[in-house]
Formats: structure tokens, C-alpha cells, sequence
């Protein structure tokens, strides 16, 4: 099943409840919470008070992404704020099995995420614990970058991995996402699409959400 996860990085927060409210009308079914501490990557955008208002304001699983140093010291804190999947990097957990279980011990999914650079072996021990697995196609820390296309040989390695141990882990994909991009990451076997800038960049977001997921959704039709 493909799921948009509309980003509300690129969102208007001024009118964030509204921005939301029309996504998730479009066809967003989770919403993208990128958090960022300017230390794990030279952005900062916001923390939990942001996740409790935000919980209040719609009814879609909040996918809460850690681009933070020290993950475990904040997973509490994002539970208890409302995140319902919370993502943590392999490259900022020094014990990344430990900071799994820790999210899952907080009543969410728990998710990692792989920078461009990071190689999808790195996950071998612990896709047996993931709820889905995250592939950075681009380098995390801005909204609007241009996708890097290697991220497509992870995504299909993902599957592969994942038909092979016999494991039902989802595989989501954040950067570039738009309407040039969105049918081969589609047909590579990503399931969850994060979008920003093509949501919530130019016109309606409703309008915008519709157009992208209907293209997801007719290119798994042509998935060989």
C-alpha cells in the first residue's frame, strides 16, 4: 500500500493546522515531523511543544524523524508530546539496537533512517526489530533539494533484503520527492512517501497531495 507523508517542513507554520487539515483531505494518511537540532545537521526547526500542538490539530500518525544527536535522551518526551513513529539515524546512535527498543517501549513504531552515504548493511542486525526503514535521497538538514538517484539501488536492496529474511519492515523514502521523481522511487518498492516542497511548496495542498499520490499509486501499477 503506498502512504504520502505530506512534510511540514516545507508548510506554512503560521497556518499549520490548516496546511495539515488540507493535506491529509488530499490523501496524506501520516504526517512528516522532520525534527532538527542544528548539531546532527546545520538546520534547526522545532521540538515537542510543536508535536502536542500539532497532535490536537489532526488525526494521522505523526512520523516523528530525529535528525538529532543524543536520540535516547528525547524519544521519551516526543512519545509523551504525541509522535506515533518516531525515526532515529544509524549515524547518530551509538547503540542503535538499544535506541529501537527504547522507542518501542514508548508505545511507537520505531524507524531508522539511512543518510546518502550510509550503506544498507549497516541495518543488517536490526531490521528484525524496525517497524520501516527510512532512506535519505538527499543529504538531510533542507527542505527542496534535488533527489540523488542512488538512493534507488538502496530502496530495491531494502526490498530484497527484506523478501530474502522473510521480515515485513515498510520502506520510506524522504527527498526529492515530486512529480519527476515519485514513479521510479514507486517502482524501486517504496511504500511510504515523504513530500514536502511538492505538498506544501506552490497552490493548494490538496490539490498538490491528490496529483502526487495518484501518480504513485498508477506507477505501482507498471512495477515489474
Amino acid at each position: 500500500m503506498i502512504e504520502l507523508a505530506p512534510s511540514i517542513l516545507s508548510a506554512d507554520f503560521a497556518r499549520l493546522a490548516e496546511q495539515v487539515r488540507d493535506a491529509t483531505e488530499g490523501g496524506g494518511t501520516v504526517i512528516h515531523v522532520d525534527v532538527m537540532d542544528g548539531h546532527f545537521v546545520p538546520n534547526i526547526t522545532i521540538g515537542p511543544l510543536v508535536v502536542k500542538s500539532l497532535r490536537k490539530a489532526t488525526n494521522a500518525p505523526l512520523d516523528c524523524h530525529l535528525m538529532i544527536e543524543n536520540p535516547d535522551q528525547f524519544i521519551p518526551e516526543f512519545a509523551e508530546a504525541g509522535a506515533d513513529w518516531i525515526s532515529v539515524h544509524q549515524e547518530a546512535c551509538r547503540h542503535l539496537d538499544r535506541t529501537l527498543h527504547l522507542i518501542r517501549s514508548h508505545q511507537a513504531l520505531a524507524g531508522v533512517v539511512l543518510n546518502p552515504a550510509t550503506p544498507v548493511e549497516t541495518l543488517s542486525e536490526v531490521l528484525d526489530i524496525v517497524d520501516y526503514v527510512l532512506v535519505m535521497s538527499v543529504n538531510p538538514g533542507f527542505g527542496a533539494q534535488k533527489f540523488i538517484p542512488g538512493s534507488l539501488r538502496k530502496i530495491r536492496r531494502l526490498a530484497e533484503l527484506r523478501a530474502q529474511r522473510g521480515l515485513s519492515y515498510r520502506i520510506e523514502v524522504d527527498g526529492g520527492i515530486g512529480l519527476d521523481t515519485v514513479a521510479e522511487v514507486v517502482r524501486a518498492g517504496a511504500e511510504i512517501l515523504v513530500a514536502g516542497n511538492a505538498v506544501f511548496g506552490k497552490g493548494d495542498p490538496k490539490s498538490n497531495a491528490q496529483t502526487l499520490l495518484k501518480t504513485a499509486v498508477e506507477a505501482t501499477l507498471q512495477k515489474v
